[in-house]
């Protein structure tokens, strides 16, 4: 089965574009003026790649997905989304790059191009340094650097039926299921080598936009980046903490329509074509190992 290997980038609607430049460029993400005829905002983070295009829209909603997957793969994953039952699928594309659009069942704007692939190899071997005897182990305050994050490493969609979502994205796009929780969330990785999940989806009685999470280095630029948004006035959210299903260190910061950005550090890692053994847990079980109690408005769909 052809598959994708990563995210090029995502595209989403909000009604203000001022208002999402300060959240974004807080955050530590680099933000452009997108002079193309589209218009709207680039973010891009710290490795270079645009991983974001924020657009002017009445409310705040995904406007699509991008993703990338090898030149070769293109014709067989156009007929797999075909297959998978995918509405309004486009033709193939032969400009610059071979791509093509569809509607995910929960009606998404979904695009498949011929793409460079930018998620990782292989995992990045990080250890916070101890101090050693006789130094200073933390600076002051005023002399904290921003956090900017390397990359994105994933999206979380709504969905009224997350099973059915599982199934068409391993059918349509070779994703493979690397845990869930009954269904009420299920976390899907890429087979070419991939963070724990690229994509995953959440029960709500609607499609919605969720959050995305940004690479940082440890732990401690996770609280960091907390730390800096809090300044900024940005305090509501969730963390920090760790989760159990993909095992990263988490702090959610809640952004201007709902919905959330999320600083994660460490996170599981599935290499290209190992097996990894897919489990399904108790949500009392499954949601994080240490942290603060989740928020009442953590699990709320803004666009149900």
């Amino acid at each position: 089965m052809a598959a994708i290997h990563s995210i090029d980038h995502f595209a989403l609607a909000v009604p203000d574009l001022n208002l999402a430049r300060t959240f974004f460029s807080t955050f530590g993400l680099e933000i452009q003026e997108n002079t193309a005829a589209e218009g709207g905002l680039n973010v891009l983070a710290a490795d270079g790649h645009r991983w974001a295009r924020v657009v002017e829209g009445e409310r705040k909603h995904l406007d699509y997905l991008s993703f990338n997957a090898y030149q070769g793969d293109i014709f067989r994953m156009h007929s797999q989304v075909i297959e998978a039952g995918a509405t309004n699928v486009s033709a193939v594309s032969q400009g610059d790059e071979a791509s093509f659009w569809f509607r995910d069942p929960d009606g998404n704007r979904i695009q498949v191009r011929a793409g460079p692939k930018t998620t990782l190899d292989e995992k990045p071997t990080r250890m916070s340094e101890s101090t050693p005897a006789d130094k200073r182990g933390a600076c002051t305050r005023s002399q904290a650097v921003t956090v900017h994050p390397s990359r994105l490493s994933h999206v979380l969609l709504f969905t009224p039926d997350v099973l059915a979502s599982v199934a068409f994205y391993e059918r349509a796009l070779g994703l493979r299921l690397s845990d869930k929780s009954r269904d009420i969330i299920a976390f899907m990785h890429a087979p070419h080598g991939c963070d724990h999940h690229l994509v995953a989806f959440a029960k709500s009685s609607a499609r919605g936009w969720h959050h995305s999470s940004w690479d940082v280095p440890d732990v401690n630029a996770v609280g960091a980046g907390a730390a800096q948004m809090a300044a900024a006035g940005y305090t509501k959210g969730w963390g920090t903490g760790r989760h159990v299903l993909g095992s990263n260190y988490f702090h959610y910061v809640e952004d201007p329509w709902g919905s959330f950005c999320e600083y994660s550090a460490d996170i599981d890692y599935v290499s290209a074509d190992k097996p990894w053994l897919a489990g399904d847990f108790p949500p009392e079980d499954s949601l994080y190992l240490w942290g603060p109690s989740v928020p009442e408005n953590f699990i709320f769909n803004t666009e149900a």
